[in-house]
């Protein structure tokens, strides 16, 4: 090699590593050669479907998807002794969604402007053709569709004589490789290196925060897909933390006002400590097992496990603690019997008989029995009417109801005298003194509240 195809060499391989990031750009060890990934500027609002041409890829049909970057042409080359000078460099393209005819083309056109530049280095004009012209070149418009080999695997070179019987001999170039293994390697390919160059561009430029209003970088903030809003992460934190502390786990939304789009679990626990997300992980489970009208959950206080209840039936059979219950009253499984009511839940019962319609009505007479729902309205009809019009005794409970007479009270249950004012006990020997004695709420108060015809006291006055 002589020493100015020495120097030309590494002087280019240097501007290389000089322009390009270490992403883009790496030097081969040992030789004179190196790898160049080249990414394609896109035009906005890109889309993509893949087309396979084999029956037995596992894929759905009529992929599409809107990128903004697609997998990069790699570029492998090895620079010879006699470059610049006299030879060209030795190279491979390699791409997942270029076809091997389209890189076929592209090492067609490499050649070309090698010849049209022979005896200068020629690495950075490939690069920038490749980055600048291969969709025009290709003639690469949207919606794109991206053809994959019948095998599924990374291209083969075609045999000359299966070329020709194809009509394709001469397309094809030995050094094009379209590098797949299977169609949806080749999709999760594609969405992976979107979503990745998506965010590592997010994260180089700078947002305003409608929170705290600083402008922070991208990689400070966390942003919403589906309302594009983006607030910085301090500020996110400290309302996820409020939020999942109320157990308000279906309200990391968007801090936007009226704004729907709700934060995913990902970006939740990217903010917030583990413990506190534990917690949301948890609520969230479980106000989504509410939702589900055939889960019901354990009611031994110890267990509380969901579980699925049977279609049409009753019983529900817990996994952890093996208790079988009737879904409806929570009790143990009763079969065929009605559900037993606790007085507490009579009183609901009632309440809601009334307020049903008759679908309503009819739904709770065939689960609790007839005989139950007219119990429990008529009891608590009686019981509306006591606390009305009776008191209780203060020592046994006996509902006391006065119709005449004076404040002094016996109990029908207990015989015990008591005050009908202050429901105190009064002595046996002497009940009167309470009314009495000037030092009591109820002085003089024997007969208060009771209606005296007035005419007959005068008469009894005059007497």
């Amino acid at each position: 090699m002589s020493t100015e195809d020495q120097e030309a060499q590494e002087d280019e391989l240097l501007a290389l590593a000089s322009i390009y990031s270490e992403d883009e750009f790496k030097r081969a060890d040992g030789s004179p050669g190196g790898e160049i990934q080249v990414c394609l500027d896109l035009p906005s609002h890109f889309k993509i479907s893949v087309k396979s041409n084999s029956a037995t890829d596992s894929f759905p049909e009529n992929f599409e998807n809107t990128v903004s970057f697609l997998p990069p042409i790699v570029l492998n080359f090895e620079l010879p002794p006699g470059y610049p000078s006299t030879t060209s460099p030795t190279f491979t393209l390699s791409c997942k969604w270029l076809s091997p005819r389209q890189l076929s083309l592209l090492c067609q056109r490499l050649d070309d402007l090698w010849e049209e530049n022979r005896g200068c280095v020629v690495l950075f004009p490939w690069v920038q053709f490749l980055k600048e012209e291969t969709l025009d070149f290709l003639n690469i418009k949207s919606p794109y569709e991206i053809e994959v080999p019948s095998n599924g695997l990374q291209s083969p070179i075609q045999s000359p004589e299966k070329a020709s019987a194809n009509g394709e001999w001469g397309l094809l170039d030995k050094r094009a490789i379209q590098d797949v293994q299977s169609v949806p390697a080749l999709v999760r390919n594609i969405l992976d290196f979107n979503e990745a160059q998506q965010k590592k561009v997010f994260d180089s430029k700078p947002f305003l925060c409608n929170i705290c209003f600083m402008e922070k970088l991208g990689s400070e903030c966390t942003y919403f897909k589906d309302c594009e809003h983006v607030y910085c992460n301090i500020c996110l934190k400290d309302y996820f933390e409020i939020q999942i502390k109320d157990g308000q786990v279906h309200a990391l939304n968007c801090p936007e006002p009226k704004c729907k789009s709700v934060a995913t679990p990902a970006q939740v626990k990217d903010l917030v400590e583990e413990q506190l997300f534990s917690r949301y992980d948890r609520l969230l489970l479980q106000s989504s097992l509410d939702l589900m009208a055939d889960v019901v959950y354990c009611p031994r206080p110890g267990c509380q496990t969901p579980v699925m209840q049977e279609p049409g039936g009753t019983m529900g059979i817990c996994a952890v603690c093996q208790y079988a219950f009737c879904i409806l009253c929570k009790m143990t499984f009763h079969g065929v019997s009605p559900c037993k009511v606790t007085a507490e839940k009579l009183l609901l019962l009632r309440e809601e008989y009334l307020a049903a319609d008759d679908e309503g009505k009819k739904f709770l007479e065939k689960r609790y029995g007839k005989r139950v729902i007219q119990k429990a309205v008529e009891e608590m009809d009686s019981m509306d009417w006591l606390e009305q019009n009776s008191k209780c005794c203060p020592r046994c409970g006996t509902h006391i109801q006065k119709i005449d007479g004076c404040n002094k009270m016996t109990c029908t249950g207990c015989h015990m005298y008591f005050c009908w004012l202050c429901m105190s006990a009064l002595s046996r020997g002497n009940p009167y003194q309470h009314f009495n004695d000037p030092s009591s709420a109820c002085f003089n108060q024997l007969f208060y509240g009771i209606d005296v015809d007035q005419d007959l006291f005068d008469e009894n006055q005059e007497d």
